[in-house]
């Protein structure tokens, strides 16, 4: 895939246990120094099929990441515009890698908000258990963790989507 062609262009990869699991462009929104904020098409040429929600062609993430906070969000709309909801991606804090691409490291723990905040569903605990992430880095599975509980009690609480402003 080519470099972005624009200022206002930039790649997310995704990368997990160290290798790139996707790598994809997207528009840059907005970013202050701390918070990004790019849009993208969902960048998978199939439907994912979670049970509770598809992502499908067509469908647009406005994705939320931050520098200072270890999780990235992704409101989820059809391409009409209608909110399919907030699947939040545990990760590291993001960073600009030396060739411009927003770096998130993905830690396995993932939470999933219904647009109407009534379903809030914690996913993937169990390969963040089996991902060696708790001998390896006991300080990042903390913050982990953390992260994953702080966003289901906000989620709970009713702050989607005022978290992203």
């Amino acid at each position: 895939m080519s470099a972005p062609s624009t200022p206002d262009a930039v790649h997310v990869r995704l990368v997990k246990a160290g290798r790139t699991k996707i790598r994809y462009p997207a528009a840059l929104l907005r970013d202050d120094g701390t918070h990004v904020v790019v849009r993208a098409a969902w960048a998978s040429e199939g439907v994912r099929d979670f049970g509770f929600v598809q992502f499908a062609p067509g469908d647009v993430l406005t994705e939320h990441y931050w520098r200072d906070r270890w999780y990235a969000v992704k409101e989820v709309r059809t391409g009409d515009g209608t909110l399919k909801g907030w699947y939040c991606d545990i990760t590291r804090p993001v960073v600009r890698g030396d060739d411009g691409d927003l770096l998130s490291e993905d830690l396995d723990l993932d939470l999933w908000v219904s647009p109407d905040g009534g379903e809030v569903i914690r996913l993937d605990e169990d390969e963040f258990a089996d991902s060696g992430l708790v001998e390896r880095d006991p300080a990042a599975a903390q913050a982990a963790v953390r992260a994953l509980d702080g966003l289901e009690l906000l989620a709970r609480q009713g702050e989607f989507p005022a978290l992203l402003s």
